[in-house]
């Protein structure tokens, strides 16, 4: 039977898997429902052609769009315990880390970067919510606080992409003290006089939410980000009231004055470089001209539910929201 398992078998496997392959050529939207050729979509920055719906980007995909070619280096973060608690639900913590790892091929959900940003040199931390829902645990602390140091060591501004459902509660009380830690990590920067920029992705929702992702010096949010403390059923079901249209999200959190700006995903990386060069500048004419340079707020999308009206339940294992 050797020939049937070394050759035979090995054939198959090749065929299924090149039949898969072309099922990945296309991508649906989960807004309008249209498919994508997924060049075009690469092409867009994962923004649907048809309805302009921002879909989400891994850590990878982020660190590429706004980053200069070649100047990408990634920062190394401490080890953390793998498992201090000992957690087990309906599978093991540890089982749950390495199914994480070998989908998204990322240690952890927080990655840390330095670069340039059309030749601005910079720190960044990105949250890749395909890692347990980007939830945030010892090791996104430890990536906080690397980041941070390093901002201040180099005199470089720091740009936090969040993109999470809470904390990790597998571990425990551990992953809440996370959020006192991050807060000391952003003020170690603001106290240096160095700018800390939030960008608010789809979804940004509980414990980070309530930490670190809403005491930056510049809130900007992608269009039609899920951005909230609690989930809108939770918050339904708790008040008994039906919430507003478009509550949570970017668009409701600028008109209540919550964030600063909602920026196109295309326009990010050139209001980012205006930001940082007029806050690092501190020239008054230069902030007069890099804010006239701003773009408009982006107008609010229709009401249309998506996949994102439910992220904060989108990872309930992995989230404290």
């Amino acid at each position: 039977m050797n020939w049937l398992t070394n050759f035979v078998r090995p054939k198959i496997r090749a065929l299924v898997r090149k039949q898969d392959d072309r099922e990945t050529l296309w991508e649906k939207c989960p807004s309008c429902g249209q498919m994508i050729f997924h060049r075009d979509l690469d092409a867009a920055m994962r923004v649907c052609p048809h309805c302009d719906h921002h879909m989400r980007l891994n850590a990878r995909q982020r660190l590429e769009q706004l980053l200069d070619d070649g100047t990408i280096e990634r920062i190394a973060v401490p080890d953390v315990p793998a498992d201090p608690l000992k957690f087990r639900d309906v599978k093991k913590y540890t089982d749950r880390l390495k199914d994480a790892r070998a989908k998204t091929s990322e240690d952890e959900a927080m990655v840390v970067a330095s670069g340039t940003m059309n030749g601005l040199g910079i720190i960044t931390c990105v949250q890749n919510f395909a890692f347990m829902g980007g939830s945030m645990g010892l090791a996104a602390g430890e990536a906080m606080l690397a980041g941070a140091e390093r901002a201040v060591a180099d005199s470089k501004p720091l740009i936090i992409f969040a993109a999470a459902g809470g904390a990790r509660m597998q571990e425990g009380i551990l992953s809440l003290m996370q959020m006192p830690r991050t807060t000391i990590a952003v003020e170690m920067v603001q106290e240096a006089g160095l700018p800390y920029i939030v960008v608010l992705t789809d979804p940004t929702t509980g414990g980070v939410t309530a930490s670190y992702a809403m005491i930056g010096d510049i809130h900007i949010a992608e269009p039609g980000a899920l951005i909230g403390f609690a989930g809108q059923r939770v918050i339904q079901d708790t008040i008994r009231e039906k919430l507003p249209d478009g509550f949570q999200r970017a668009e409701y959190l600028l008109e209540h004055g919550m964030i600063d700006m909602v920026v196109h995903r295309h326009e990010l990386r050139d209001t980012l470089s205006r930001i940082v060069d007029m806050m690092m500048n501190r020239d008054e004419s230069r902030i007069i001209k890099s804010l006239a340079a701003l773009p408009p707020a982006v107008d609010a999308p229709s009401e249309e539910k998506t996949d994102a009206d439910d992220a904060s339940d989108a990872a309930p294992v992995e989230t404290d929201s």
